[in-house]
């Protein structure tokens, strides 16, 4: 009887850390997104308004990216709906054609509408091979728009990858 008292609490003691230490790591990414959208304000004010009249956003704080050839990136982000982050998401990528080297960067996509925001978040969401995010300068989202629902921007942190590639982006979400 002994033994099986000690088994069970084994298993709620390890099923309590599992569940914390996923707690843990959303909380890391939590807190990196809000410093990469202070980043992202920083660098572009005008991206302001798209945070304020989207339905929705995404944002992944360290997208790594390489590749030689054939290069893929991961990353995993925080969804927003109306301000309020309502999930946790995740960003494969993989493509083909002339490519080199390694980088670090900051993704956010913006959902136009709530069905636009609802596709994402029940997984019927991809890009097109000619969707690509706007390489964010001072100033240049002032005259970015959406197109088929979605705006989205990358802003490079490290590295230096030279690309013309084709390939698709997945996504998952995870509500809380």
């Amino acid at each position: 009887m002994k033994r099986i008292h000690s088994v069970v609490m084994l298993t709620i003691f390890l099923f309590t850390i599992s569940i914390s230490a996923q707690s843990r790591k959303d909380e890391k990414i939590m807190a990196d997104a809000e410093k990469a959208k202070s980043t992202l304000l920083e660098t572009s004010p005008s991206l302001d308004g798209f945070f304020e009249n989207s339905a929705g956003y995404v944002i992944f704080p360290n997208v790594g990216k390489g590749g030689f050839i054939i290069g893929g990136a991961s990353g995993n982000g925080v969804v927003y709906e109306n301000g309020t982050a309502v999930g946790m998401a995740d960003l494969k990528k993989l493509n083909i054609g002339l490519q080199a080297g390694g980088q670090a960067i900051i993704e956010v996509i913006f959902f136009e509408t709530d069905v636009d925001l609802q596709r994402f978040k029940t997984e019927k969401f991809q890009f097109a091979a000619e969707t690509s995010a706007v390489a964010l300068k001072s100033g240049i989202a002032f005259n970015a728009k959406y197109k088929d629902g979605v705006a989205v921007f990358a802003l490079p942190k490290a590295g230096l990858m030279a690309d013309a590639s084709v390939g698709g982006q997945k996504f998952s979400y995870k509500a809380f």
